[in-house]
């Protein structure tokens, strides 16, 4: 189990004292999500979590959008790859299901890659596009694995649409986040996550 954080650029969920605080009184691992920026990138090599999740990131948009272009900023992603692993951090790239990526990730020298399930949740209540996002899902996957990459997977994920995804061959991480904090709105922290690892660990058993 872990905990994914995110520091933004402009700091809207999160603030670099946060970060500091968690490092120092979590007792699980610490997941940061970031975007290759300069100052966010000092402050993971200053803190050390134990991953590093780069994402793209837009000040207009209200949560993350989309997967990171790593074939487009192969040179810059590589570099700071480079200088986070050499901190002992394991690196992830956020991406959509697209082989060009994930080829992409695999060139940079990441550990992992985090697949973008948001089209797939959108497309969840039609089953065709569901079935169809999914078998999108499920082919990068196999991509990703067969790669040497580590397959984690996230965004718009809950308790009705988890299950697929987490029975994906591989599968080793799935970051969730809006659905259990809007869940623990009505029955409280603990029980909301307990009610999500619940639902996943039935599926993988």
């Amino acid at each position: 189990y872990g905990i994914t954080i995110q520091l933004r650029e402009d700091r809207r969920h999160i603030q670099d004292a946060d970060v500091y605080a968690l490092r120092k009184s979590l007792t699980t691992r610490m997941n940061l999500e970031m975007a290759n920026n300069p100052d966010i990138v000092a402050v993971a090599l200053d803190v050390k979590p134990d991953e590093v999740c780069m994402v793209p990131e837009r000040r207009e948009e209200l949560t993350t959008e989309g997967g990171l272009d790593v074939a487009g900023r192969i040179n810059k992603i590589a570099a700071v790859t480079r200088r986070l692993q050499k901190a002992g951090i394991r690196v992830s790239l956020f991406v959509d299901p697209d082989v060009r990526q994930i080829t992409a990730a695999s060139a940079v020298g990441a550990d992992c890659v985090e697949l973008h399930t948001g089209a797939y949740a959108h497309a969840y209540p039609s089953r065709v596009a569901r079935e169809r996002e999914l078998k999108k899902l499920v082919k990068a996957g196999a991509f990703a694995r067969k790669n040497g990459l580590v397959l984690n997977a996230g965004h718009g994920l809950d308790c009705s649409n988890v299950a697929p995804v987490a029975r994906m061959d591989g599968m080793q991480e799935l970051n969730i986040g809006f659905s259990i904090i809007a869940r623990a709105v009505f029955i409280g922290l603990d029980a909301a996550v307990r009610e999500m690892l619940a639902r996943i660990g039935t599926v993988r058993r």
